[in-house]
């Protein structure tokens, strides 16, 4: 019996939902706002002051797929290490300034592609307002205003009792305020909390009330699984109801890992092209064939693999067939053999042992056809 070709999807995803519309910026290269496309961003972990290690975590990022750095400037060393950093970064360099503002200055002078500031918790921040929007300005430097529940500022704090939704949104617009005051405006904004729910009203409440670029985060989101977690619960919702500019999930892990995550959350809201996805079933007792170990065994031999490849490797003959011919890639597995398919249709059929390795033979020749065709 031959199969029958169902074809393949040949329309991207719909979006969600519109985008928010929102002041555009640059950031360095990278656009911010308007109608560039979400990015994603990550912050060393590196002393700022050990210039060759964080030279090298931000190649590490680049090679991921990193858009963005941010790195931290606590200390006059850090500073001081700023101008050759953003020299020779292979990403636009955002500094990240808390306490100091004397620093700001220094990271404007070094040429960092933007700046980050906490107003929270900079000594008499308010004053200084007049200054670093004279010294951004003529500079061409983008400001963002981080407020964090961590640290938000006194008074807000004694007004709404706790970090609140609109306690978060106040402060960021009476920061924007004062720029405004003094005619700058290439801001961007966040209102970051460790609260998901928190989080999400606050990015409603500041998405409806300016038309600044917006930058997501769940601050302090935990370790790798649940900040994960975390964040892809906040992100989706707000990029599905097209909230949001660019993002960073915040995790107590390597940052190559955050970049991962957030480059995964916009692939599965179809809000970047996605390079490889393995759709796999979570086995049940109708499974044939060991479905974990061999989306492992393909998962870690196609890794790093940047075509926009989907490989469906399913455990029974419930789903598998119509799975496995929707992806580029597939196989239906079942009493002791797979049936390999490519775009749709079933090219042959191998005995259980063989499944994985012709799968990421298969993958590898479709990969080198793709490469050719996006020439």
């Amino acid at each position: 019996m031959s199969a029958v070709s169902l074809g393949m999807p040949v329309l991207p995803p719909v979006p969600l939902a519109s985008r928010r519309p929102s002041r555009a910026l640059r950031v360095g290269s990278v656009g911010v706002g308007g109608d560039a496309p979400i990015s994603v961003q990550s912050m060393t972990t590196t002393p700022t002051a050990d210039v060759n290690a964080t030279l090298q975590q931000i190649a590490e990022l680049t090679a991921a797929g990193c858009q963005l750095v941010r790195v931290a400037v606590p200390s006059q060393d850090d500073a001081d290490a700023l101008p050759e950093i953003a020299r020779k970064s292979s990403l636009p360099v955002i500094a990240d300034i808390h306490f100091q503002p004397r620093y700001v200055f220094a990271a404007i002078e070094a040429g960092c592609a933007a700046v980050r500031v906490n107003p929270g918790n900079i000594r008499q921040f308010d004053d200084q307002v007049g200054a670093i929007a004279k010294a951004a300005g003529d500079a061409g430097v983008p400001i963002r205003i981080g407020v964090n529940a961590g640290s938000l500022d006194q008074r807000l704090l004694r007004k709404y009792g706790k970090a609140t939704p609109e306690a978060l949104v106040a402060s960021a617009l009476w920061e924007c305020s004062l720029f405004e005051e003094h005619g700058f405006t290439d801001l961007k904004l966040s209102v970051k909390h460790h609260d998901p729910v928190v989080m999400v009203n606050a990015y409603r409440q500041l998405a409806a009330q300016c038309d600044y670029p917006l930058h997501l985060g769940v601050t302090e989101a935990g370790p790798a699984f649940q900040g994960t977690i975390k964040s892809a619960a906040a992100f989706g919702a707000l990029l599905g109801e097209g909230i949001g500019d660019t993002i960073r999930v915040s995790l107590s892990a390597p940052p190559v890992e955050e970049v991962k995550v957030g480059i995964g959350i916009l692939e599965s809201l179809g809000l970047r092209e996605r390079g490889l996805e393995i759709v796999s079933c979570p086995s049940c007792g109708r499974a044939q064939v060991d479905v974990y170990k061999l989306a492992e065994e393909v998962t870690a031999a196609l890794e790093g693999m940047s075509v926009p490849l989907r490989v469906a490797v399913m455990g029974c003959v419930v789903n598998g067939p119509g799975e496995a011919r929707e992806a580029d890639l597939g196989v239906a597995s079942g009493n002791g053999k797979g049936q390999i398919f490519v775009r749709g249709k079933v090219i042959k059929t191998v005995p259980e042992h063989r499944i994985a390795e012709t799968l990421i033979e298969e993958a590898m020749a479709l990969a080198e056809r793709m490469e050719v065709e996006r020439e």
